[in-house]
């Protein structure tokens, strides 16, 4: 996104990055709207300007190793982008509200090519690739923490909290790919809307 760090390296290669963190970077853009089987590993080396050998010497597993770590930088990108969206406002419902609607409008302003580059690197691969699905677990994970803390900081209690921050992130990963399929904000702002309802009831309900 151009308000967050999630998407500030997504329109190419930057000159001032190391040749490692080019070939990250470029991995996670293309994996993230071509998936793992339509991203080859020349495509990669040519769009971060670095030869296949330098690709090779920092990923001598291949395809599969760089997977890994484009999803480790799209987790921590994602990541920032919910640190910061939380710790904007007080109240969480706002904030996920609000993180739901800068997604949607992101979207847009990238022809709704840019979905989630997590879930985009690692569908079709956790049969035969568990390195990548490892890695995209740890990434859900962390986002779900990151939002269960705001729930509990809020007052929700422990149980509450930690299942409410597991629906809040399983909706926006469906609300994303319904936006981009359908080419329309509506599934976002829709789950934004109804997120904040939901996260105030619990609020309203804690005593």
């Amino acid at each position: 996104m151009r308000t967050t760090t999630r998407r500030a390296a997504a329109d190419g290669p930057d000159s001032g990055l190391g040749t490692r963190e080019r070939i990250v970077r470029t991995a996670s853009r293309l994996m993230q709207r071509q998936g793992y089987d339509g991203t080859g590993i020349k495509q990669i080396s040519q769009e971060a300007d670095a030869t296949l050998g330098s690709v090779y010497h920092f990923f001598p597993g291949g395809k599969q190793e760089l997977a890994v770590e484009a999803i480790r930088h799209g987790d921590q990108e994602f990541a920032a982008f919910l640190t910061q969206i939380l710790n904007s406002v007080p109240d969480p419902a706002e904030a996920i509200e609000s993180a739901a609607n800068t997604l949607a409008r992101d979207m847009r302003r990238t022809d709704w090519v840019d979905g989630c580059p997590v879930t985009a690197t690692a569908l079709g691969t956790s049969t035969r690739a568990p390195d990548i699905q490892h890695a995209a677990a740890e990434a859900f994970a962390r986002w779900r923490a990151l939002v269960e803390a705001k729930l509990r900081e809020a007052g929700i209690d422990g149980p509450h909290a930690h299942d409410l921050a597991h629906t809040v992130i399983s909706t926006l990963e469906g609300a994303e790919l319904a936006s981009q399929v359908s080419r329309n904000e509506t599934p976002l702002r829709l789950a934004g809307t109804h997120l904040a309802q939901l996260i105030r009831a619990y609020r309203n309900a804690t005593p």
